[in-house]
């Protein structure tokens, strides 16, 4: 077995060990199935040419990228304060 880190952004982190928690599962556990599963759907072998789709800006008009993650970033009492 190989060991591998991953980082994972806080929301989906404390989602994932939620779920872990209520099914009593590590939260390795769940990244493999996790994996195993997105291999299942999506087979390496199905389309060589097939690449990740490129990200949609979704962000809010008239900010820029490094300013949309910083407004992101911001804690609630940051948020209020500005």
């Amino acid at each position: 077995m190989v060991r591998t880190q991953i980082q994972l952004p806080d929301e989906l982190f404390a989602r994932a060990k939620k779920l872990c928690a209520a099914r009593e599962i590590s939260l390795a556990e769940l990244a493999r199935r996790g994996i195993e599963y997105t291999l299942s759907v999506y087979s390496p072998d199905a389309d060589p040419d097939w690449q990740l789709p490129i990200p949609r800006s979704l962000g809010w008009f008239g900010l820029k990228d490094d300013e949309l993650k910083a407004q992101a970033q911001m804690t609630a009492t940051e948020a209020a304060l500005s």
